[in-house]
């Protein structure tokens, strides 16, 4: 089997970062840096989306959300890593960018994966769990136990928290919790609804 280094490169490869940027981007989509995709939002540093999703190991068939789609390059990603006997439900706050990450999974060819609308006041989408896997693009300023509810047993959660990016899984009653170096993301808008990255 492969590693998840090995699956997390084959779906960057796959699944470019030019093809979810702003015209206005393109150009600079080579660079491991954050990138403006509009309404105050960034799609995020390639090397850090590498080393959350690895971190998030998913594995085929896995069911799995994405809280702050954003342009939907980490949608396609987990959608690409799923592979089609899973399913990826992203959720945006921006109802622009709704739309735009809506598109670019279109053209990316992944239908068992599609971005909604975050619901006002619910963090995630409990509706449709649980799930195998979470990924958080912003930063939390705690650990968001309304999304630990969403996991599935043995289920995993990667989420930046006051700086530090955490993974989380649930192993029955209890949670083991690890911290993996530090990161800036934009802000978690926790009071109301996922923001994105």
């Amino acid at each position: 089997m492969a590693s998840a280094h090995e699956r997390v490169a084959a779906a960057l490869e796959a699944m470019p970062r030019v093809r979810f940027l702003p015209r206005d981007q393109v150009a600079r989509a080579g660079q491991d840096t954050p990138l403006p995709i509009g309404h105050g939002q960034t799609n995020s540093q390639p090397t850090t989306v590498r080393q959350v999703l690895e971190l998030l190991d998913v594995h085929e068939g896995d069911t799995v959300l994405d809280v702050g789609s954003g342009s939907g390059w980490t949608t396609a990603l987990l959608a690409r890593l799923t592979g089609p006997t899973g399913s990826v439900v992203g959720v945006e706050r921006v109802p622009a960018l709704v739309t735009v990450g809506a598109a670019h999974l279109a053209d990316a060819g992944v239908p068992w994966a599609r971005v909604e609308p975050a619901a006002p006041g619910v963090l995630g989408r409990p509706s449709e769990g649980p799930y195998n896997r979470i990924l958080v693009s912003a930063q939390a300023s705690r650990l968001p136990h309304e999304l630990v509810a969403q996991l599935a047993p043995e289920g995993v959660l990667v989420v930046p928290v006051r700086g530090r990016m955490l993974r989380v899984r649930a192993t029955g009653a209890d949670l083991v919790v690890e911290e993996h170096g530090w990161y800036r993301f934009v802000p978690l808008v926790e009071d109301r609804a996922p923001t994105s990255s």
